[in-house]
């Protein structure tokens, strides 16, 4: 195997942005960089610290990758998923790179062996967990090696505002302390305003140059659906638009969690569980099939997903809203890594915000911590509610408000209808106000639509004003009139109680005329169409000419095959991106082979000729 430094003396001199472009080309296998890759390259790769903002797939582990390798002296990149630093060293490995990472899974020669090459200078990069990193036999360790540069990955996990709060990053200040003439690089996909600060204050980046890539992944379509029978509405999605992709549904429970996984597994599915709860080995055996298998359906909590690096999840769907637009956006970023087209499909209902709400009242927070979750619990619930372009207002989120609409979730594809809804408001805070402002939205909607159920009889309500003012509306209408005057603030959930609503400061308002209010105009949820297997459908950015379906799954497989012998996921050793590629060009030779973006020196020359072999078998000749 020609190691990566070998591909640099033969590169030769020249600049670092020459060289860096050098390595992009024979490393890694891709003919341009993109967006400011460059621009933080070479910045890291001059001795500059920075922060660096950009979206999952965006790149990020190449700006510090690439100059680790320009620069003399071993890379320490602080990454806080020790299972997914292997895969994460084994795809390094695979562009011939000298990687390695120092955790407590490596017996104790294993980890004196990285150790003595740490030394000695022999590996590029070594990837290790912040609570290992910031012990004094660590730090007493790095004294004695040269060292290129310190990566903070996942650097949000810093701030205590973030939805990712890991205590150990605190420590990491020491970094610049102990290290100062170290350059560092710190990267996240998601980080708000008060977190970006946060991160530069804690990690001491101060004077760091800001690298703010943007937000969008167009390639990511959003959907919310109003819930109803939550679990039928997945597998229909799924059956329609994701007969065998892999993805991960999130829910908000562990008990959940594996119903859900056990119904989809009933229904055919290669379905796992992961959360917290679940045995370590079990937990880890599910991770590993997930990653290393084609068409897993992963049911997890939030415990599930940070640094996933497996590029071609199709779908990422939520059973429950997430808690805040930073957690959303990070969630489903786990989406698409590859480019390739994915969804982001979510259910979303009173019951979710009542479960939020709850949860946040019911935490140790202080109440400046609290006033900040609520206002990011507010910012979800006008996502969910929105009527205009989701991704406008996601993005707007983070800062990029002049975002045009995206053609690409669902408000775009099929356009909402805005009511005046004055007059319903007022009918639907009366109903809140005369039966006490203590219930839920159930029994609300039946006092308006004169429904004389025993709760409604029972505490006289079919003999108040309200009692059947409601009937120029359905149920579902007046759950989303309810749903949309909480995500206005007109409304408000007491978690004291047992989740009735209250009025708000503004309600007075609406009911005496004062304040416009408009509604956005429920639709039903549209049936998709079917899509084929290969996803060989233009909208699914893969290619659907005569032949492609079967070279598509030869390619596949002989992937599959590889990875399983070398006990790897198959996509270190080729991307769902690169294999599309292949089929889409069909190249002949080595040197065609060599342009496919993803193809390095490396990796041409330990599949070229198999991968070319079954080009050729299965290309009809010309």
């Amino acid at each position: 195997m020609l190691e990566a430094d070998q591909l640099l003396e033969e590169g030769g001199g020249g600049t670092v942005r020459h060289r860096a472009r050098d390595i992009l080309r024979s490393v890694f296998g891709y003919p341009e960089f993109r967006g400011e890759q460059e621009a933080i390259i070479t910045h890291v790769a001059e001795g500059g610290d920075c922060l660096v903002l950009m979206p999952t797939g965006g790149g990020k582990s190449l700006c510090f990758q690439i100059p680790a390798l320009l620069r003399p002296g071993v890379a320490v990149v602080v990454s806080p998923l020790i299972a997914l630093m292997k895969d994460q060293v084994d795809a390094l490995r695979q562009a011939g790179v000298k990687a390695a990472f120092l955790n407590s899974t490596l017996t104790g020669g294993e980890a004196a062996q990285v150790e003595r090459g740490m030394r000695e200078g022999t590996l590029d990069l070594v990837y290790i967990a912040p609570e290992r990193l910031v012990t004094p036999r660590c730090l007493d360790l790095l004294e004695q090696c040269e060292l290129s540069l310190f990566a903070i990955d996942e650097a949000h996990c810093v701030s205590q505002w973030g939805h990712d709060f890991r205590p150990e990053y605190l420590q990491l200040s020491v970094l610049h302390g102990s290290f100062p003439h170290v350059p560092r690089i710190a990267l996240t996909a998601t980080a708000d305003g008060p977190t970006q600060k946060d991160i530069r204050d804690r990690l001491q980046l101060n004077d760091a140059r800001v690298f703010a890539a943007g937000f969008d992944r167009p390639n990511i379509q959003y959907r919310v659906v109003p819930k109803a029978e939550a679990r039928v509405q997945l597998l229909q999605f799924l059956e329609a638009e994701h007969p065998t992709s892999a993805g991960i549904v999130y829910c908000l429970s562990r008990r959940k969690v594996e119903e859900v996984a056990n119904w989809l597994a009933s229904k055919g599915r290669v379905a796992l569980p992961y959360h917290a709860g679940l045995d370590p080995a079990v937990r880890q055996r599910n991770q590993d099939r997930f990653l290393k298998e084609e068409g897993v359906v992963m049911v997890a909590t939030v415990a599930f997903g940070m640094g996933i690096d497996k590029p071609n999840v199709r779908f990422v769907a939520h059973l429950d809203a997430p808690k805040s637009l930073e957690a959303y956006y990070q969630e489903t970023g786990r989406g698409g890594r590859d480019g390739l087209p994915a969804d982001a499909w979510m259910t979303y209902g009173m019951p979710d915000v009542m479960a939020l709400m709850g949860m946040l009242d019911a935490s140790d927070l202080d109440e400046k911590q609290k006033w900040i979750e609520r206002h990011k619990l507010n910012a979800l619930l006008g996502y969910c509610e929105s009527a205009s372009c989701r991704r406008q207002v996601l993005l707007a989120y983070f800062g990029e408000r002049d975002h045009p609409p995206c053609g690409n979730c669902d408000i775009c594809l099929r356009p909402v209808s805005v009511w005046d809804g004055v007059v319903a408001a007022q009918k639907a805070i009366s109903a809140v106000f005369r039966t006490g402002q203590r219930f839920g939205v159930g029994h609300l909607v039946d006092v308006l639509l004169g429904q004389a159920t025993e709760k409604v009889v029972k505490f006289g309500h079919d003999r108040l004003k309200t009692f059947g003012v409601g009937k120029d509306l359905d149920k579902r209408s007046w759950q989303s009139v309810y749903r949309q005057l909480v995500a206005q603030g007109h409304l408000a959930v007491d978690m004291e109680g047992h989740g009735g609503l209250h009025l708000s400061e503004s309600a007075p308002k609406v009911l005496r005329g004062e304040v416009p209010v408009a509604f956005r105009q429920e639709t039903a949820e549209p049936k998709s169409a079917r899509r084929r297997s290969l996803g060989a459908v233009a909208s699914e950015g893969r290619p659907d000419g005569p032949g492609d379906e079967e070279l598509w799954q030869a390619l596949r497989s002989l992937r599959l095959e590889i990875a399983r012998e070398q006990a790897v996921p198959p996509y270190v050793i080729f991307h769902d991106a690169t294999l599309v590629d292949m089929v889409r060009r069909r190249p002949r030779d080595l040197e065609a082979l060599s342009k496919i973006p993803g193809v390095g020196k490396s990796k041409l020359d330990r599949y070229g000729d198999v991968f070319l072999e079954a080009i050729k078998d299965h290309t009809p000749p010309e």
